[in-house]
């Protein structure tokens, strides 16, 4: 089913054909018609769907073939998201797809100085993409009118919600004109996602994709146990082990634990930043460009990188600590294996995370495979012979540094994965290691955050 066959113009369906993507996802298939219809719409689907192109793409197309109202150019459609990153992405999304129309698009987030966003609201905009604190900052200084939009996209709903944006919300969708076209778009039908559909939309159509490889099921999860005093020097281990991991993605608690987990892989000799909500705007766009370039090898993240960042063919995702949350531990691994490729997820367990991973397995309705690594091994589960990696007064080994874990007896090579037995299962030596393939085609906050 090509573009064009969904009611996209000549030049969307161009702009789609030279970026590669010749024929629309599932959700895209679904969503487009809908939208350009005029309903409203509620849509369920997984990261890396492509589902920022569902709701793009015919807005661009009403934008670009309604006539603009007279006078000053105001927004006619809004779209709203969680973080800075997303918006950020939407739009740049919405000016590739868009090449040649008369559409105007802007992003506007906090973090950042508000007045090139004024000067930029004031020269005019078709299209905003915005987090709601940021919005609300700009009409609360007159620097932004809502009165004239059309359509309006809550994307990544549930996301929102859980960052306690609902008040804002409420805010944002009464100062819009009750005639509109609202559409929510949703990784999970949660209860309260439903009761804020209830709410702002009107008979909307419903739109529930479940992709033919889930994101869990297209990524090879494992959990590895570790004493906590050894944690870092084994993530920089396993990385070191694995150049085909162009990139990885680790995942880390706190800003704190973020900075000094980059701060160590550095001082190993692997390029490594920091990306959470302490640092600018400017910084983190430039950690972003870096990464996504091969600049930097690592990117040590809080969950403000949990959803909305689109790194193509990311190989590996780390969670060196385990979130609070299970469900935002789906949204972390989902950074790898999108638009139908695979990657490898690990977790770095210590006796402390247990309980964390214990809730993950819950939520996931399946245990993680769990391995020890030969000289990283907490002393419950790893052979007696088997001292732990800076036994006496010696550090623990640099990947590329020659060092190695001493072992005895048959262990194999350092860092050789054994299943671990957890729950009662045996061990069984082998040798096995996770390793990630990548492959396929890429797909198209609060006052905190915003």
């Amino acid at each position: 089913m090509p573009f064009s066959s969904l009611g996209l113009g000549a030049a969307l369906t161009r702009n789609c054909a030279e970026a590669g993507y010749t024929a629309p996802t599932p959700i895209q298939a679904r969503a487009i018609p809908e939208i350009l219809a005029g309903r409203d719409l509620i849509a369920c689907a997984q990261t890396g769907t492509g589902k920022t192109a569902a709701f793009v793409l015919p807005l661009l197309q009403r934008l670009s073939s309604e006539p603009a109202p007279s006078g000053a150019r105001t927004p006619r459609a809004l779209v709203l998201a969680p973080t800075r990153e997303l918006a950020a992405q939407i739009a740049a999304s919405a000016r590739a797809s868009g090449a040649g129309l008369n559409v105007r698009n802007l992003a506007v987030f906090g973090g950042v100085s508000p007045r090139p966003q004024s000067q930029a609201l004031a020269r005019g905009i078709d299209l905003l993409v915005a987090t709601p604190g940021r919005l609300l900052d700009l009409h609360a200084q007159g620097a932004v009118k809502l009165s004239a939009v059309r359509h309006v996209v809550l994307d990544e709903a549930d996301r929102m919600l859980d960052m306690g944006f609902i008040h804002d919300l409420r805010r944002i969708l009464k100062l819009l004109p009750e005639v509109r076209q609202t559409m929510l778009f949703s990784a999970t039908f949660a209860d309260d996602v439903r009761a804020l559909a209830e709410r702002f939309l009107r008979e909307p159509a419903e739109v529930s994709i479940t992709p033919e490889m889930p994101a869990s099921e297209g990524v090879a999860q494992h959990s590895i146990r570790v004493p906590r005093a050894h944690k870092r020097a084994l993530l920089a281990w396993l990385i070191g082990q694995h150049p085909e991991w162009d990139r990885v993605l680790v995942f880390a608690r706190t800003k704190h634990g973020a900075d000094k987990v980059a701060r160590q892989l550095s001082a190993d000799g692997i390029p490594a930043a920091p990306l959470h909500g302490g640092k600018s705007q400017g910084a983190r766009t430039r950690v972003l460009d870096a990464f996504r370039g091969g600049t930097t090898r690592v990117l040590v993240a809080t969950d403000v990188a949990g959803r909305g960042i689109d790194v193509p063919l990311l190989p590996s995702v780390i969670n060196f600590d385990l979130p609070n949350v299970p469900e935002d531990y789906v949204h972390r691994i989902g950074r790898t294996a999108r638009a139908g490729a695979t990657g490898v997820a690990i977790a770095l367990v210590t006796p402390e995370d247990v309980e964390h991973l214990q809730r993950v397995e819950r939520h996931l309705g399946r245990k993680l495979p769990a391995y020890d690594v030969a000289g990283f091994a907490p002393p419950a589960s790893a052979p007696a012979e088997q001292p732990a990696p800076g036994a006496g007064k010696k550090a623990a080994p640099r990947p590329g540094s020659g060092s190695k874990p001493r072992s005895r007896g048959n262990q194999g090579k350092p860092g050789a994965a054994r299943k671990s037995g957890r729950g009662g299962q045996r061990r069984d030596g082998g040798g096995q290691k996770p390793r990630a393939r990548s492959g396929g085609r890429r797909q198209g906050g609060g006052r905190g955050q915003g």
